[in-house]
């Protein structure tokens, strides 16, 4: 089911700071920061030869990432990011496994425009895995 690694997010406080550790001291090509309001984060792609990284800071006191930049203020790994070929059948495989998806269980558009789904830390050895249509 699983496919590539499509990125590795990274919440951070200070997302121009981040960014430019990744652009002038390791020379990767890093996006121009965006806004995503839906998300309640902004985000910049770091592109690398086999995956990104997305680095990504709360977009106000309410964002759903607040709390964990709170408890992370130097910043840390929020979640990993795989592609599957089919978002629905993903979420049946999932659940018909016994796993649980977060939010309802409904794709919604990702930071990327593709559907996306976020799964149980609980069902996945402690780690945020989100689902990525390809």
């Amino acid at each position: 089911m699983l496919g590539r690694l499509a990125h590795v997010a990274i919440a951070v406080a200070d997302l121009d700071a981040a960014s430019e550790v990744y652009r002038s001291r390791l020379g990767a090509t890093v996006s121009a920061p965006r806004a995503l309001p839906e998300h309640g984060v902004r985000v910049v792609l770091v592109d690398l030869p086999n995956t990104r990284i997305e680095l990504m800071a709360p977009l106000g006191e309410d964002s759903p990432i607040a709390k964990f930049v709170a408890a992370h203020p130097r910043g840390a790994v929020h979640h990993l990011c795989f592609e599957v070929d089919d978002i629905l059948a993903a979420r049946q495989r999932v659940t018909e496994a016994g796993g649980h998806v977060l939010g309802g269980g409904c794709p919604m558009p990702g930071a990327h425009g593709k559907s996306v789904l976020f799964l149980d830390p609980r069902d996945c050895a402690g780690v945020l895995i989100e689902l990525e249509e390809a």
